[in-house]
């Protein structure tokens, strides 16, 4: 790069401050249109090298073609549905994403409400605020000699995984990407192995759209075994009216879920009142755990995200990541 020479970014989401204050070190430009509706932004991409975004609009095709200059989209987060992966592959545009910044916070999260789910927490804590004290119903099942299945073997599967070293547990962990997925933390298995001995599965899979309903109905049913199950990972990989089926058939014995289907594009908002008989089910149950798509937002995780992209995007701008 010359010396005096900036090239653009466009900051749509706010990330933690060491992002844009870094930035400028490397010789760019930080333009910050946190609140801009997606025309404004539009009008001023031609010439932008650079996009930070976290999911507030969607990155298609029509917008990346207006990003005439655009070299990298900086992901605040892990998924990418929101952006037209195959057309940023036919411009070379590295499109860089930063789970290693949640990825504990997202491996607590999810022990966290396993925990809550098979201990009867939830249930407990409403109980005794109501008045009740009810000891017997809410036995709890130990995590201890269980095999915990899981389901994608990344980031987030793998530090769940560690987390679970100092519970007893056997965990077998399947991803198709990478069958030979096994370390020291998890053995790997195919997924007929996975449905047959897993007592709990963990989902841990992105949204792609091969993987949308991934888990559903029938996929449930593969199972042997009843099962409690956790999804920290995208909504629309498990079919909520499949879930809720295989739940009064037994099959599911609690479901514990920090994403759901119906949220939008952005995750910000989401009107429970609103939507369909399944999700109503889930509310009404005793048996689930219901957190707002929180398991990757801890205080720290957000400079993670941060740090963690100054790394890739200098490394792109090296020549160190190749697109």
């Amino acid at each position: 790069m010359a010396p005096g020479f900036q090239r653009k970014v466009i900051f749509i989401d706010e990330p933690h401050p060491f992002l844009s204050q870094t930035l400028p070190a490397l010789g760019f430009d930080c333009v910050f249109m946190f609140h801009d509706d997606r025309e404004t932004i539009l009008r001023s991409v031609e010439d932008c090298f650079g996009l930070v975004i976290r999911s507030r609009i969607r990155l298609d095709r029509p917008f990346l073609q207006a990003a005439r200059s655009l070299g990298f989209i900086a992901r605040l987060g892990v998924g990418v549905e929101h952006i037209d992966l195959e057309y940023a592959g036919q411009r070379g545009i590295a499109v860089l994403t930063s789970p290693e910044g949640s990825r504990d916070t997202v491996a607590e999260h999810t022990l966290g409400m396993l925990l809550m789910l098979m201990n009867n927490l939830g249930r407990a804590d409403r109980q005794v605020r109501q008045g009740g004290w009810i000891r017997a119903g809410n036995r709890a099942v130990e995590l201890r000699g269980k095999t915990v299945g899981i389901l994608g073997y990344g980031n987030m599967g793998t530090a769940f995984a560690q987390r679970l070293k100092g519970f007893g547990t056997r965990t077998i962990a399947y991803d198709k990407f990478k069958p030979d997925c096994g370390d020291a933390f998890a053995e790997a298995v195919d997924l007929p192995t996975l449905q047959r001995e897993s007592d709990i599965l963990s989902i841990h899979i992105p949204y792609t759209s091969e993987n949308h309903y991934f888990v559903n109905e029938n996929f449930l049913k593969a199972f042997a075994k009843p099962i409690f199950l956790v999804n920290t990972a995208r909504g629309t990989v498990l079919d909520t009216a499949g879930l809720v089926e295989v739940m009064e058939a037994g099959k599911v014995l609690g479901a514990a879920l920090d994403v759901i289907e119906y949220e939008e594009l952005s995750f910000e908002s989401l009107k429970p009142r609103e939507l369909p008989a399944p999700f109503q089910y889930l509310v009404r149950s005793d048996r689930t755990v219901l957190t707002p798509h929180i398991a990757g937002w801890s205080l720290e995780s957000n400079e993670g995200h941060a740090r963690t992209l100054v790394d890739k995007i200098k490394a792109f701008c090296e020549g160190r990541l190749i697109f």
